[in-house]
């Protein structure tokens, strides 16, 4: 590992050499850009405190980007991407300083076809669905933070979101066709890698290769409107939303159950219900909704909020953005000792491990859970729970009372990747590592297994490559 010093200098050097980049030396500005939204875990801010780059750096185009991967390669300098800093799990800060690169001015669509589009890295989810709406498509997939998030960073650090619920998270069958790549070498290559290869770069952090571009495939466009039911009784709230999710005929984009206090959390929306309701936020196709109204009154619930999605779209008011990990967001800010799980459900008997999971914590695990397909196309749910956060050895010990009740744990609390949600350490993985970033430059520190890979069996030619 380099030494603070010896990083500066290479960091000197490569600006000599470069001048003509956008570069930010200023030390406020970049401690502020070396951070994302860690801090939701109190575990993250405190092990990641004073970890930054050196340096940042915004390529205009992909051949800057690529003198600048060839100048670092040859100072072996640390290299980390930089999206649009929405992920919540430090995978951009820099464990071992270097230079951060800064994506978002890779932003451009590169083809938009019937049903797919490709794009660069740092575009934002909302400026695709913009150019995709007019030809009748949207994603399939997005986080509630898409006016802010990259595609690059959906990619490197993202899992699903609104549209999951549909096609399952952005990891199935389907979902991504293809990327493109800048290896981490002395003269940079660019490979296109298919569908499912493709998948082995996906929620790396951006360890394992440079994601220039990334081919999707598109949804329909639908009529949405947005609803906000209240419910006085959890149970009730749970099976409604239960019973949306398994009509088959009923068209949505989104379904999130909110327990009590959480909806209360929402400064903007509630003076539109009664504090201590129970909340299921809702995306609902417009020819569908006519069977809310019954569903509704058999479980006792009420509407609260209906708006439709251009009127959100009008307003930037999207209910979308209370749902997912905004809903921790909007809790932190009212009360930040707060943090959350994420879980995901046995799709065989999720309704009750749901109810039993809310009944034995007793406010101090707060569901809020998310509905969807998993990568098999099974109806699921995931949770992102918020707790009442005492100690570390607190939250560790719910973790495993969760696990103990056949509830799968992705720890948000860890910033290694085999530690979050991939469990294991994949060789494959590793394999790709080896292949486009053989000095391990991008973003160390976060593969577990790289400092392991002299004892595992790697491929050596892990990938289905075209040069392009």
């Amino acid at each position: 590992m380099m030494t603070r010093e010896q990083r500066q200098q290479a960091v000197a050097l490569i600006q000599q050499a470069l001048p003509e980049l956008e570069w930010t030396l200023q030390p406020a500005k970049i401690k502020r850009l070396s951070r994302d939204f860690h801090w939701f875990s109190p575990v993250l801010n405190q092990q990641l405190e004073g970890k930054q780059a050196d340096a940042v750096v915004r390529p205009r185009d992909q051949e800057e980007l690529r003198q600048l991967v060839a100048a670092c390669v040859a100072q072996q300098l640390p290299l980390t991407l930089r999206g649009s800093a929405t992920g919540n799990y430090g995978q951009l800060v820099p464990l071992e300083g270097g230079v951060l690169v800064d994506m978002t001015a890779l932003n451009r669509i590169c083809e938009l076809k019937n049903g797919t589009v490709r794009a660069q890295a740092g575009i934002r989810l909302a400026e695709i669905e913009a150019a995709t709406h007019p030809t009748g498509w949207e994603l399939r997939c997005m986080p509630s933070t898409f006016r802010l998030a990259s595609l690059g960073g959906l990619y490197c650090g993202g899992f699903g979101g609104i549209g999951s619920i549909n096609y399952g998270p952005l990891a199935a069958p389907g979902n991504v066709l293809s990327v493109k790549v800048m290896t981490v070498e002395a003269s940079p290559r660019v490979l296109t890698i298919p569908a499912p290869q493709a998948l082995l770069l996906h929620h790396a952090y951006g360890s394992n290769g440079i994601i220039l571009e990334v081919e999707l495939a598109l949804a329909p466009v639908h009529r949405w409107i947005e609803r906000l039911d209240v419910f006085d009784d959890f149970a009730d709230a749970l099976n409604y939303a239960n019973e949306c999710l398994r009509s088959p005929g009923f068209v949505k984009r989104q379904l999130a159950l909110l327990a009590a206090p959480i909806p209360d959390y929402f400064s903007h929306l509630n003076g539109h219900y009664r504090a201590g309701q129970h909340a299921v936020i809702s995306v609902i196709a417009e020819e569908s909704e006519g069977l809310c109204t019954g569903l509704m009154l058999k479980h006792r619930g009420e509407n609260a909020i209906r708006q439709s999605s251009d009127e959100a779209r009008e307003s930037h008011t999207s209910l979308m953005e209370y749902c997912w990990n905004h809903t921790t967001l909007h809790a932190l800010k009212v009360d930040n000792t707060l943090t959350y799980l994420q879980t995901a459900f046995n799709y065989q008997h999720f309704p009750k491990q749901i109810l039993q999971m809310e009944q034995r914590f007793a406010g101090e695990v707060i569901s809020h859970i998310e509905f969807l397909r998993d990568n098999d196309g099974n109806i699921t749910a995931s949770g992102l729970q918020l707790v009442r956060y005492s100690t570390e050895e607190r939250l560790n010990e719910i973790m495993q009372i969760f696990r103990d009740n056949d509830i799968k744990i992705n720890n948000p609390h860890v910033f290694q990747v085999e530690d979050g949600k991939q469990g294991i350490i994949r060789p494959d993985v590793v394999a790709v590592k080896q292949y486009i970033d053989p000095d391990g430059l991008l973003n160390p520190g976060k593969l577990r297994g790289w400092a392991l890979r002299d004892q595992l069996v790697l491929d050596r030619n892990p990938l289905s490559l075209t040069d392009k």
